[in-house]
């Protein structure tokens, strides 16, 4: 479970987020939709331990984020969560289906074992042929979908997306949106999707409105 407590946060004495309170359940997609500048990206990265909070509370299943140091986070992210941010963050020294195994590799699972399920990956987002190609051969949407495979490699109990679909054209946007569905739905784990598309919006089980005033139904 995650909860989240009149969580707050400012930057140079501007409030960006004010008493921001949501709990997520296992199995449950939530997509938190909102104009530019509202905080969105900020929320995101306060969950996922990238950012601290200036008042409040955050605590995904046992793990309180005020009681972690650093090296704590950063077991918490490598176990527990899966990104889709807005810059892709693909390596460039490492191949597509490298770069998918890349989270399995840092939980100590390599070879055979972790080429497997990266290319599963690759093949449900529509990639399966580009395994051995490198970063610069691919377009904007290609890295995206690439970035999505290796959010989902290692099953994350918690899927934080920002604007995932922004760099693809609508057939596979609608195809990694779905996949974003159901493998959160199939793993019993959780999923926030962070959006200004009412349509992505519609593909999770839940939709919240974040406004200067707050977050809500």
């Amino acid at each position: 479970m995650l909860s989240i407590e009149n969580l707050s946060r400012q930057f140079n004495g501007r409030r960006v987020l004010n008493d921001i309170s949501l709990s997520l359940q296992n199995g449950e997609y939530l997509a938190i939709v909102g104009e530019s500048g509202v905080g969105k990206s900020t929320l995101l990265n306060l969950i996922a331990g990238l950012d601290t909070p200036d008042g409040g509370r955050l605590r995904l299943d046992a793990d309180d984020y005020a009681r972690l140091d650093d090296d704590a986070l950063t077991h918490l992210r490598r176990n527990k969560l899966g990104f889709v941010f807005q810059a892709f963050h693909i390596l460039p020294h490492l191949t597509v289906l490298q770069n998918v195994a890349l989270p399995l590799w840092l939980l100590g699972t390599a070879g055979a074992a972790a080429d497997a399920p990266a290319q599963q990956l690759l093949d449900a987002v529509g990639l399966g042929d580009r395994g051995a190609s490198w970063p610069r051969e691919l377009s904007g949407g290609e890295m995206q979908r690439v970035a999505i495979a290796r959010t989902l490699v290692h099953r994350p109990r918690l899927v934080l997306a920002d604007e995932p679909t922004g760099n693809l054209d609508p057939a596979n946007a609608a195809k990694v949106l779905s996949l974003l569905a159901e493998r959160i739905h199939a793993a019993n784990a959780m999923g926030i999707l962070v959006t200004h598309s009412r349509e992505a919006a519609a593909t999770a089980d839940r939709i919240l409105y974040l406004t200067a005033d707050g977050l809500g139904a």
